[in-house]
């Protein structure tokens, strides 16, 4: 599978754990990004787990060995639009989802998520792995 690839946090806790699936896909990938978000999800996790600094050093590592892509004022006006479309159609996802598509779309990127909810964003191009 080819393309340019955003992870979501539920792909990137399946490559922790070794998932085969993923790993192969990452392997065919021409290019995998990752977010501030996810990043942000993986420390919250961490801070939660019984082993927490061997999960902060876990995410530190993989943050600090892939491209992270970080919020801006673009994002923010993506997140907006697609916030109100949400809205308007009774269709709500959560808040880090929503960021999460925005940058997606902000980058012309494709999601890796396991998460179906994502099809309600328009526009949003997915990959389930």
């Amino acid at each position: 599978m080819h393309g340019s690839f955003l992870l979501d946090t539920n792909i990137i806790i399946a490559l922790f754990a070794s998932d085969a699936a993923v790993k192969t896909r990452l392997a065919e990938a021409d290019e995998v990004f990752v977010s501030s978000i996810a990043i942000g999800e993986l420390y919250f996790g961490a801070w939660r787990s019984a082993r927490t600094q061997d999960n902060l050093a876990r995410v530190d590592d993989f943050a600090t060995n892939n491209v992270v892509l970080a919020c801006d004022t673009e994002t923010a006006r993506r997140y907006g639009e697609i916030k109100e479309r949400l809205r308007a159609r009774g269709r709500p996802i959560p808040e880090n989802d929503i960021w999460m598509a925005a940058i997606t779309l902000q980058h012309d990127l494709i999601l890796v998520t396991r998460d179906a909810h994502f099809e309600a964003v328009e526009g949003l191009r997915l990959a389930a792995w």
